[in-house]
């Protein structure tokens, strides 16, 4: 581009030299006294020629902007007189439009930006041709928010210049920005539409430019329209296969299709050197996706060993941690996050629940505190403060608060959204839970009533729990009917016809009860859960065999490792109540090896070894961990204070042993364990109180529940008890004294 440069002043009129003519002396002076001379040769006033040459700074700055975009003269036409004061004068208002309108953006003055804005238009007006002088009136009608003014003046340079790259550029953003003013919230589909060609005609402009094709993908996505979206995201990764923003976009449009893999691959074959604390985090969410928790917590550490403090990428791991059972490192991780993030309640509810889990229930409170002060009406800090209060052993606060939640969650036309019906489902069915362990059966059939009405899902849910009540309650005629009742409201069911075979075979009716399972078998894959229930019943009708082949038909059934960890539970069982103790833990043992934090087989495993004398350290450890993993799991207390029991650590087993009871007032073999203890810890009075009640409980129980071998333990046990008693009473002074006295 050929520039020109002031040589000197004569009369008013500016004399411009090529600047390949300059002289050494010009070169030296060129920003001063051009300056001087523009404005003193235009005859502007000595207020405005002395404004100018304070802001020479921002003028030279103009200066080179309006150089830059000008079309050079063509290189055979001299300059004219008349051309070349157009152009000075066109400069000259240029120059102080842009003054003006820094002065505006500095001071925050209006009218000083109306002013830049006069000046920009007489710019114009000596050079109308310049497509630079109109798309920079567009800009600050822009950003003054006169839209209207910008469009217009944008389209005005394409209808001239239809490729200006400034101009779609000034309609691009103006379009994007006008997407968000709409009342409803959603982008105007013609203003979308509008933006799309912006940007698409930009994209043709500058191919190359990875900003640009994002931008127009994202667009895309937001207009529905992925097949382009995914074109322009694939142009910008072909580009630079390492960009974050470009391997992000792919991968979210991915993710978005449900192809959850194929964004993997995008997010894993960025090159090392170029992976970010971003890009591994997003690889752990998509992991999470997939629910492949192993990797996902790979991926979240590798996002926080480049960004230790991305809180988002903490928080991921600490919830995959606590699904694979990693409770202590969990802990530690949502106790940093409430370290760093006050505000943070899903961090202070987490702690709670870790908390309680361990037992710490002053620090799980002081937790539900933090949480309950940023959020008091939050649905969950109250129910996590009922679960408290039923750890902390107070079944009465505990109920109440639960059913205040029930009472809040009701809808009084019986409508209700899914995540309405889920949140009440788990209230009702807690408070039913809570009211089993206060032996309220009435109560907790009339929470899982409430249950039944909500219909879908939740209705066979009902009628399990109300069948489960009663058969806690040893109520065995309702539960039958409870049964009865489910299956005819759901004759298709195949769940609910369980349930009512293994009451049917648990009550004297066992060839009814394996016809009914028998006959939901259809040939399907639906078949391995029929096998299973029919593999139970046999094993309490001590079938052996008939339980050893269900199994075999279920294991046909059991393509994958997960679905393996029920067939060894249940061939362990199997082989426990043949007393074959070594096959089970054999068996028990592979269940563990593909599911370590199966809570059902730790604890099978750490009673049987406890119960007879097998290793009782690692007994305990087992057992530890099924009730770390369900803490408020009754059986797993009872086994694990009879284990502490069997390893002579009586305050423990009496303090697992009596939350056993409170969650299972109606068990005899808990009872059984108690009487043990007051036995061994010299509370003979005690021991026989607690036989005594397991031999009733035993006497309510269906005849699988009560082995007579087991049966005939206690009665000895107690009878020996009585014996004991009675010797101590003929031989206590107060007994010996009143025989003197007869």
């Amino acid at each position: 581009m050929r520039l020109f440069r002031v040589k000197s002043v004569q009369f008013g009129r500016v004399i411009a030299v090529p600047l390949a003519q300059r002289s050494a002396e010009h070169r030296c002076y060129q920003k001063v006294f051009s300056m001087k001379a523009y404005f003193h040769g235009l005859k502007r006033s000595s207020h405005l020629a002395l404004q100018g040459f304070v802001m020479l700074g921002v003028l030279a700055v103009s200066s080179s902007a309006f150089a830059k975009h000008q079309a050079p003269p063509a290189a055979t036409a001299p300059a004219t007189d008349a051309g070349t004061t157009a152009q000075a004068d066109a400069y000259y208002h240029f120059a102080l439009g842009h003054m003006y309108e820094q002065s505006a953006a500095e001071y925050g003055r209006t009218d000083l930006a109306t002013q830049a804005i006069e000046q920009y238009k007489l710019a114009i007006n000596s050079d109308p041709k310049s497509p630079f002088l109109q798309n920079s009136l567009g800009e600050l009608y822009f950003r003054m928010g006169r839209i209207r003014e910008a469009i217009v003046t944008a389209q005005q340079v394409l209808k001239d210049h239809p490729d200006n790259l400034d101009a779609h550029k000034l309609l691009g953003r103006v379009y994007l920005r006008s997407l968000g003013d709409t009342d409803s919230g959603e982008p105007s589909a013609s203003m979308l539409n509008l933006a799309i060609g912006e940007f698409q005609k930009i994209v043709d402009l500058q191919p190359n430019k990875i900003e640009n094709r994002l931008l127009l993908g994202q667009l895309y996505t937001l207009n529905h329209d992925m097949p382009h979206a995914q074109e322009q995201f694939n142009a910008a990764h072909k580009i630079d296969p390492n960009s974050e923003d470009a391997v992000l976009n792919l991968a979210r449009l991915y993710s978005g299709q449900g192809d959850i893999k194929q964004a993997i691959a995008v997010l894993k074959n960025v090159s090392p050197d170029d992976q970010t604390g971003k890009i591994e985090f997003a690889l752990g969410n998509s992991y999470d996706q997939l629910k492949d928790t192993d990797n996902a917590i790979v991926a979240y550490q590798s996002a926080l060993d480049a960004d230790p403090d991305n809180l988002d990428a903490q928080r991921g791991l600490a919830q995959d941690l606590l699904e694979t059972g990693k409770n202590d490192q969990a802990l530690k991780l949502y106790q940093g996050l409430t370290a760093e993030d006050p505000q943070d309640v899903q961090s202070f509810l987490r702690v709670a629940e870790l908390e309680r889990g361990k037992g710490h229930l002053a620090e799980a409170q002081t937790a539900l505190e933090h949480a309950k002060a940023l959020e008091p009406d939050s649905v969950e800090v109250h129910y996590n403060q009922a679960l408290l209060d039923e750890a902390q052993g107070n079944l009465t606060a505990a109920a109440a608060g639960l059913e205040q939640l029930v009472q809040a969650s009701a809808h009084t036309n019986g409508v209700y959204s899914e995540g309405d019906k889920n949140n009440r489902a788990i209230f009702l069915d807690r408070l039913a839970t809570i009211y089993r362990e206060q032996s309220k059966t009435e109560q907790a059939v009339d929470a899982y009533k409430k249950m039944i009405a909500m219909g879908d899902d939740y209705t066979a849910r009902g009628y399990q729990g109300e069948v489960d009540a009663y058969r806690d309650a040893k109520m065995w005629p309702q539960a039958t009917a409870a049964a009865e009742a489910a299956v005819q409201a759901q004759p298709k069911n195949v769940d609910m016809k369980l349930t009512l075979a293994g009451q049917l075979a648990d009550t004297g009716k066992a060839d009814q009860g394996i016809a009914l399972a028998k006959s939901t078998l259809n040939g399907t894959p639906q078949d391995r859960i029929v096998w299973l229930t029919l593999a139970q019943m046999y094993t309490r009708m001590e079938r052996w065999n008939d339980a050893a082949n269900t199994i075999d038909q279920a294991e046909k059934l059991s393509p994958r490792p997960q679905d393996m960890v029920y067939i060894h539970f249940l061939r362990g069982a199997l082989q426990e109540r043949q007393k074959h103790y070594d096959v089970a833990e054999t068996e028990f043992r592979k269940a563990l090896a593909i599911a370590p934090n199966n809570a059902l087989t730790l604890n099978y495993l750490g009673y049987m070894m406890a119960d007879h004398n097998m290793n009782l350290d690692e007994a305990v450890k087992l057992i530890q961990h099924a009730v770390q993993l369900d803490p408020e799991n009754g059986a797993y207390l009872d086994s694990l204070g009879w284990a502490n029991l069997k390893l002579g650590q009586y305050a423990l087993a009496e303090e697992n042993l009596d939350k056993a009871s409170e969650l299972m007032p109606n068990d005899p073999t808990v009872h059984d364990h108690l009487g043990e203890l007051y036995a061994k810890t010299g509370r003979l009075q005690q021991a026989v109180t607690q036989w005594e009640r397991s031999l009733r409980e035993y006497s309510r129980s269906v005849a699988a529940d009560a082995e007579p071998v087991d049966v005939n333990k206690v009665e000895k046990k107690l009878e020996s008890a009585k014996v004991k008693l009675a010797r101590e009473e003929s031989t206590s002074p107060r007994h010996a004294t009143k025989h003197i006295s007869n």
